[in-house]
């Protein structure tokens, strides 16, 4: 064996290694996993917000014009005024 191998120093820091990469609960490879979930979730939360703010705008848009407020209802609701009568043509996949 070499020397550096037989010294207590190497001994330890090697046995230390081994417990922090494979056997202790925050290992090298659950701290990986658990970042990478950590980035899921912040690219996630930057999706959402994006579309919070989108809906936020179009919320603003529908409340300051009544015309707006009655064209989202009808796309949307298919609601229609009493003297009309509504079609809805689908198309077949």
């Amino acid at each position: 064996m070499p020397a550096y191998m037989r010294n207590k120093y190497f001994v330890s820091a090697a046995a230390f290694l081994v417990w922090l990469a494979f056997i202790d609960s925050k290992n090298f490879i659950s701290q990986y996993e658990l970042q990478s979930e950590v980035n899921k979730l912040e690219a996630q939360k930057s999706f959402f917000q994006d579309e919070i703010s989108k809906t936020r705008k179009e919320q603003q848009e529908l409340l300051s014009s009544p015309e707006k407020l009655e064209k989202f209802a009808r796309e949307k609701y298919l609601m229609k005024k009493d003297d009309e009568d509504l079609f809805i043509i689908t198309e077949k996949e």
